[in-house]
């Protein structure tokens, strides 16, 4: 192996929810457990136990009563603030080992580990310092793409003989050969369901055939993407790492409702709980938005209701990331958009036209509106310090029939004092 050959890890936590909750659960070691998403719907994280039962990623919960019935399933709502903090010691951990490492999702981080002597070695020590520091078991893959450290990583998870470690970089290129043909192509990183049997009406099966397809041909069906994704595969890096993530061009926040929601004033104290969401991630990447879009949903699943899904967007006056000013228009929109007649699903917010904060375009006919940015900083400073939704604006929060079903939700162990464990 060349001393050159970039040695790029994936980091990627198992049944990340799931595990979360066993760190302070250890009674559910053994039991099948699931993770619900919002409103208790959908399993979004299930135990190796409730894989092996049959139950299926993004399945609705309640066609799965009966299994969970008939095997004991416990199934716990999704309780994201434990999630994000045990992330974020996890990510901490992870750059003990590197200075160069992307967090790519709230359970997977890629660390550069180029130039290090033994990576393998180094896999398996992040593997068990991960665990005995937060509980939280990681597999971990080794490639010189991103594409092959996430198949690494696949293989590092299946592969019975893995001791939750895979070199990719390791292998001869005779070994390399031999195990991307047994490995279906729908693994590789991106290709999806639909782009699964469009590679395969082109005799496309496994990530050798993928790896091996006539690079002009595979362009002119399916685009640069997939050329980038079969050079990563034989290879060649096409991604680098993101360090520092970039801003967003746009930022929506949007939840379905707990129950349906006919009262404007509901609607409106959802739309400002959303603002404020939408606000703090803006004002978090330093920027400012000059256009806000807010959504109205009813329940398009439900055929015997009357469906109207308003949308409207302005075109601030003058760009901004001020939640006051914000939560000013988005309740003028709700209220432009609102019918008295219908029960509402859903509501969101989407602020766009995104430039860093502090870039004005003057007008001559509209003054500068003042800016509020002390008052802004000091409330997001309280509510990175003691909680979400500590500080809010007047009237966010008063009614609770819109927020979301949360009727299996562990306690906040790790977020809230009166929640800490005793031991």
């Amino acid at each position: 192996m060349s001393a050159s050959v970039q040695q790029l890890a994936l980091v990627d936590c198992n049944n990340f929810y799931v595990s979360c909750e066993r760190v302070f659960r250890p009674d559910l070691r053994h039991t099948p457990v699931v993770v619900l998403s919002n409103n208790d719907g959908c399993v979004v994280s299930r135990s190796n136990e409730a894989k092996a039962l049959g139950v299926k990623m993004g399945q609705p919960w309640f066609q799965a009563q009966d299994l969970a019935e008939a095997h004991g399933i416990l199934a716990l709502s999704s309780n994201y603030a434990l999630y994000a903090d045990m992330s974020n010691r996890v990510m901490q951990i992870l750059s003990a080992f590197s200075p160069r490492q992307e967090v790519y999702s709230i359970d997977e981080c890629f660390v550069d580990l180029t130039g290090m002597p033994e990576p393998k070695a180094i896999g398996l020590q992040i593997r068990e310092r991960v665990n005995a520091w937060t509980g939280i078991p990681v597999c971990v893959g080794i490639g010189p793409s991103k594409t092959l450290a996430k198949l690494a990583n696949h293989i590092a998870k299946k592969h019975p003989r893995s001791p939750g470690v895979f070199n990719y970089n390791a292998l001869t290129p005779a070994q390399q050969t031999k195990l991307l043909a047994q490995i279906a192509a729908s693994e590789v990183w991106g290709v999806g369901r639909r782009l699964t049997a469009q590679l395969q009406a082109q005799g496309i099966h496994s990530v050798q055939d993928l790896r091996n397809a006539h690079t002009p041909t595979l362009r002119s069906a399916f685009g640069v993407v997939m050329e980038k994704t079969q050079r990563e595969l034989q290879g060649t890096a096409c991604m680098d790492l993101e360090e520092a993530p970039s801003a967003k061009k746009q930022i929506i926040a949007s939840r379905s409702f707990g129950q349906p929601v006919q009262a404007l004033p509901v609607l409106q104290d959802a739309v400002s709980s959303f603002v404020a969401n939408a606000c703090s991630k803006l004002r978090a990447q330093n920027s400012q938005a000059a256009l806000i879009q807010v959504f109205l949903q009813t329940n398009r699943f439900r055929k015997d209701q009357p469906q109207y899904s308003p949308c409207l967007a302005v075109p601030l006056p003058q760009a901004t990331n001020d939640s006051l000013v914000l939560n000013r228009w988005a309740a003028a929109l709700a209220e432009r958009m609102y019918r008295p007649d219908y029960l509402y699903k859903k509501a969101g917010v989407m602020l766009s036209d995104i430039t860093p904060a502090g870039q004005h375009q003057t007008d001559w006919l509209e003054p500068t509106a003042p800016t509020q940015t002390p008052l802004m900083h000091a409330l997001d400073q309280l509510n990175q310090r003691y909680g979400r939704g500590t500080v809010k604006v007047s009237g966010q929060g008063a009614y609770s029939a819109w927020q979301m079903k949360q009727e299996r939700k562990s306690p906040n162990y790790t977020t809230d004092w009166q929640n800490l464990p005793c031991v």
